[in-house]
């Protein structure tokens, strides 16, 4: 967006932070939703949604994010690696404050 023509609040919206912060909401909803059908355990799945709860991710180091894509030439792929920082590998134990 150019800035001049854009109000902060609009820019906001359009933000890759808020982008980021929308596609951990959507990948909350998967896991639920896939722990409902047993793709991946019910147990997990609520650990997860615990973690969005929680805020785990805090700020989003979109620099980070950046840096990532430009190995994994992948958008969600390097922001699901940034994010598995904040998450353990047993799925939603914060290691980050």
């Amino acid at each position: 967006m150019v800035p001049r023509y854009s109000r902060p609040d609009m820019t906001a919206i359009w933000s890759s932070e808020n982008r980021y912060r929308i596609w951990f909401a959507i990948e909350v909803f998967a896991a639920e939703a896939m722990g409902k059908v047993g793709m991946i355990p019910a147990e997990d799945a609520a650990k997860i949604r615990a973690a969005y709860d929680r805020d785990v991710l805090g700020e989003i180091d979109v620099a980070a994010i950046d840096e990532i894509e430009a190995v994994t030439k992948h958008d969600v792929i390097a922001f699901l690696t940034w994010a598995g920082t904040s998450l353990d590998p047993r799925g939603a134990g914060c290691t980050r404050v």
